[in-house]
C-alpha cells in the first residue's frame, strides 16, 4: 500500500491552492508523484540521479594561457602642489 502524504505549504501550479498537494514515491518504477486533490493536477519525476552536464568553458572559468603583457608599475599619487585649498 502506497502512503500519500500532504506537503505542508505547497501551492498547486495549476489552481494556486495551498495545502492541496500530496506526494508519494514508487521505488519499483523509480518515480516520485504529486497530485492536487483540488483540481486533479498530476506530476511525476524520476528519482534516478542523472549526471551533471559539463560546464561550458568561458573566460571566467578558464585559466589564463599566458601572463599579462604589461609590466607592473607602482604609481604614486601626489596632489597638485599649487593648490591652496586645504
Amino acid at each position: 500500500m502506497t502512503v500519500k502524504r500532504f506537503i505542508a505549504g505547497a501551492v498547486c501550479p495549476r489552481c494556486s491552492e495551498m495545502d492541496k498537494i500530496r506526494a508519494w514515491r514508487d521505488d519499483d518504477a523509480e518515480k516520485q508523484y504529486r497530485e492536487c486533490v483540488g483540481c486533479g493536477y498530476t506530476d511525476e519525476q524520476s528519482t534516478v540521479i542523472q549526471a551533471q552536464p559539463t560546464e561550458i568553458p568561458t573566460r571566467v572559468n578558464t585559466p589564463h594561457s599566458s601572463s599579462p603583457e604589461a609590466e607592473e608599475v607602482v604609481i604614486n599619487f601626489i596632489p597638485n602642489p599649487g593648490s591652496t585649498k586645504h
